[in-house]
């Protein structure tokens, strides 16, 4: 298994979704039955080995860090962004702080249940420094509490990735969970960019790959959806968390 222990967390994120609820409070820190969906994000990266994180910032960004302030494992970096820098912006800012090797990126606003065995460490386990820059967590669209897309990847027997054609309804969504390697970002420019144009230079490269989550995964983007996220944590609070 692949040590890694530097990971990103995506917290720049407006919430506009959720409305009201994101007014006053960034979305990474809305109650999800007494934590928050960044500290179920920390705790698990803290649970897989991962000693440090740098977490990128933007709406309320105060709020963000005064909450982590007492936080001290794993150790927090901060990457406030006074213009937003999409996800592959705000990550290649963040690159002096996240080492030479793979580091987890994810969404600062994810809500899963691991499966057998926890998915970070599932995802460390499948990474093959050779053939990969890219290590993305699946889930089966039909499992998905909250999910009404067509999905974004094909997946073979193998793990190799294909974005969705137009038209097609493929069986995989992106969980937003997914282990990165510097090299990615070699020749990208300054300023907003998605990860998804390097996901599709990796595909093109045949170095973009996936595992398919065997737990829960939530999407809490709209009050609807948080609500259930809500009670879904209040099920599981005498046993795994979400």
């Amino acid at each position: 298994m692949t040590s890694i222990e530097n990971a990103m967390v995506l917290a720049a994120g407006r919430g506009v979704r959720l409305g009201a609820l994101t007014t006053t409070r960034p979305k990474p820190l809305v109650d999800l039955g007494g934590t928050t969906p960044l500290d179920l994000v920390l705790d698990r990266l803290a649970a897989a080995g991962v000693k440090a994180v740098t977490i990128n910032t933007h709406h309320l960004a105060e709020q963000i860090a005064e909450h982590l302030a007492g936080r001290t494992s794993p150790a927090i970096t901060l990457s406030p962004e006074e213009t937003l820098l999409e996800t592959g912006g705000g990550v290649r800012r963040a690159l002096p702080t996240l080492g030479e090797g793979p580091f987890y990126t994810v969404n600062a606003d994810v809500v899963w249940d691991d499966g057998y065995e926890p998915a970070l460490r599932r995802l460390a386990a499948a990474w093959d420094d050779a053939r990969m820059d890219a290590l993305l967590l699946l889930h089966p669209t039909a499992r998905a509490v909250g999910y009404e897309g067509l999905g974004d990847f094909q997946c073979d027997p193998l793990g190799s990735l294909r974005r969705r054609k137009e038209g097609e309804v493929v069986p995989f969504l992106h969980t937003g969970v997914q282990i990165l390697h510097p090299r990615l970002f070699e020749d990208t420019p300054e300023g907003p960019f998605s990860l998804n144009l390097l996901y599709d230079r990796a595909i093109e490269a045949g170095r973009l790959w996936g595992i398919v989550h065997d737990g829960d995964w939530l999407d809490i983007g709209t009050p609807d959806r948080l609500e259930a996220a809500r009670r879904q944590y209040g099920d599981h609070r005498q046993g795994r968390l979400l």
